[in-house]
């Protein structure tokens, strides 16, 4: 597996979503994606589901040190004493005691962003957590956490898929070591029926979903799509048999603008 370099953490190219996956179905889709070979799998504290992400890594017989884990914090867990304890409680519900990787989900403006940075570090050198970063987080936003952060930041998990232009924010990555990791990588399904796409991955005998993981990929952006069929599993990971032409990949890039972002909340910040 092709690893992404963020600030120290080795995070695997592609990994597991598991947003909106619950109970045992979720514990059996992790447990089948590490054993067919996945080495990432991704959670947060309002999926409801670390608990099951647990179980099916342990279900799996994979060693715990060859698994990148990751979670993220919830916003109204920002307070300096509030994320330390929600952090402890994740890693009781996942049974580990510590992720490889934990995240600020969403920037919350409630709470200064320095109190919650000071304690995303704090955590850290508490050995609860190996790598520290943020989630949906803007290029200004970015600014703000690298010099307010005492720790290094690993990664921004960011909605990223063909159809939206992330160029400011890996950018902004890229300027500080951060990797950018890649949330609805396959737009929610959308990227299957897209006719440009499929013309380009019959080229290379692939299908448009994993096309566009390859494209997500060798902009060295870890992809994590959510998928709870086996067989989707594995045409996931079945993608580092095979190099996009750089025509295709600006062909691919081509396609993103503002317009095509997917998840958007009310508390979202301004994006680029």
């Amino acid at each position: 597996m092709i690893v992404v370099e963020g600030n120290g953490a080795k995070i695997p190219a592609i990994g597991l979503g598991t947003w909106e996956l619950r109970g045992r179905a979720c514990a059996r889709i992790v447990e089948q994606a590490l054993r067919l070979g996945y080495r990432h799998v991704d959670t947060a504290q309002i999926y409801d589901n670390e608990r099951e992400v647990g179980d099916g890594l342990r279900a799996s017989g994979v060693k715990r040190d060859d698994v990148f884990v990751t979670t993220k914090v919830w916003t109204t867990h920002f307070a300096p004493n509030d994320l330390e304890r929600s952090v402890k409680e994740s890693l009781a519900r996942l049974r580990l005691t510590e992720v490889d990787l934990l995240l600020l989900h969403w920037p919350n403006p409630q709470v200064p962003l320095p109190e919650t940075l000071g304690a995303l570090a704090r955590v850290k050198r508490q050995g609860l957590a190996r790598h520290i970063g943020v989630s949906n987080f803007t290029v200004d936003l970015i600014e703000q956490a690298v010099a307010a952060c005492p720790e290094p930041l690993a990664c921004d998990q960011v909605e990223y898929h063909p159809y939206l232009d992330q160029a400011k924010v890996m950018e902004a990555c890229a300027r500080h070591g951060m990797a950018l990791v890649a949330y609805s990588p396959i737009a929610r399904g959308r990227i299957k029926n897209d006719r440009a796409l499929a013309r380009i991955s019959d080229r290379y005998r692939k299908t448009a979903v994993q096309v566009c993981l390859r494209w997500l990929v060798q902009q060295n952006a870890p992809a994590i799509p959510r998928t709870s069929k086996l067989e989707r599993l594995q045409e996931n990971i079945n993608i580092f048999d095979f190099e996009l032409s750089s025509e295709d990949m600006r062909d691919i890039s081509a396609m993103g603008g503002a317009s095509g972002r997917l998840t958007d909340f009310g508390f979202a910040p301004k994006w680029d």
